[in-house]
């Protein structure tokens, strides 16, 4: 690490972590593990149905199961780190590290975003064209769909990795959070970083708002065709095919954009480190659940798995 009068140039990071209480450290350490491996056994039991059995390989639970490889990728990314230290006691990572895992966790993040979008974007097809669904969502369109999805994600992120290459330069290297998060990095900047800000709020325009707008669109469309519907019990059944997806939407956005889309002046590290925690965990464990309980051909289908 090297001093430039108030300018440090670093070449690692230190990790304050969760908490600083010592009395608190294997409780957090054993609370981490658990939701880990959680998150990790409902996912890839998510991903064994949907491979195992037929009756899963549609369209709707092709995109699941990329929800699912996002789930696992950017709470791997999140917790690894955290039980890493928890384990060797070595609180430090390298500047390379810290923005990869930065740029990989934000990458996955848009990718979700997108992601769900384009399940309303099945949803909405399904509900209002049902006779035309396979010939509309087949396989290339499915694949084209999912390939679109990773490549916005991760490439919405690169012009803030540049900036940040750029500026290389830092009041502390000591990081009051779990992980290397993108705002937690910007309040480190030597000077205010208002390049950055910019940037942040036009690509949360492309990839939360403008996403966001698009699934209210579709939902807006499934409305319109179940409102349609002449008897009650089939607006019931419609609309259940699209009640997980819903749930999944509406705590997505209720979580991250509490953390992305509020003024840096209103920042607060403590509050971040909660946010963060809350969605980096819960989201991708509650996932699974939604979509298993929820969901009658996934449970036919694990019981079926557990029969055999």
């Amino acid at each position: 690490m090297m001093e430039d009068k108030n300018h440090t140039w670093v070449d690692f990071f230190i990790m304050k972590g969760i908490s600083d209480l010592p009395q608190l450290q294997t409780p957090i350490f054993l609370l981490v593990l658990l939701i880990y491996l959680a998150i990790l056994t409902g996912n890839s039991v998510i991903l064994l149905l949907i491979c195992k059995n037929r009756q899963l390989q549609t369209p709707m639970y092709y995109f699941l199961s990329h929800l699912s490889v996002m789930d696992i990728s950017y709470s791997t990314v999140t917790m690894h780190k955290t039980l890493i230290t928890y384990i060797t006691g070595d609180k430090s990572v390298s500047f390379s590290a810290c923005i990869a895992q930065m740029y990989c966790y934000v990458a996955f993040l848009c990718c979700e975003f997108v992601l769900v979008t384009v399940m309303s974007y099945d949803r909405s097809v399904a509900v209002c064209n049902p006779l035309r669904y396979v010939i509309i969502m087949n396989t290339k369109v499915c694949s084209a769909l999912a390939s679109v999805c990773w490549v916005i994600g991760f490439s919405e992120v690169v012009p803030a990795i540049f900036i940040i290459y750029e500026i290389h330069c830092f009041k502390t290297n000591k990081i009051n959070h779990f992980f290397c998060e993108l705002m937690v990095i910007m309040k480190l900047f030597c000077y205010k970083a208002s390049k950055m800000e910019h940037l942040i709020y036009t690509e949360s325009f492309f990839v939360a708002f403008l996403p966001f707008t698009l699934t209210l669109t579709s939902y807006l469309f499934i409305i319109r065709a179940i409102l349609r519907i002449h008897s009650s019990a089939g607006r019931r059944k419609t609309f259940y095919t699209c009640s997980s997806h819903i749930t999944v939407v509406s705590f997505l956005y209720t979580t991250i954009l509490c953390v992305y889309l509020r003024p840096t002046t209103s920042y607060s590290l403590e509050s971040e480190k909660i946010y963060t925690l809350f969605y980096s965990s819960l989201t991708p464990l509650i996932n699974p659940l939604i979509y298993s309980l929820k969901n009658k051909d996934v449970k036919m289908a694990f019981k079926q798995l557990i029969n055999k």
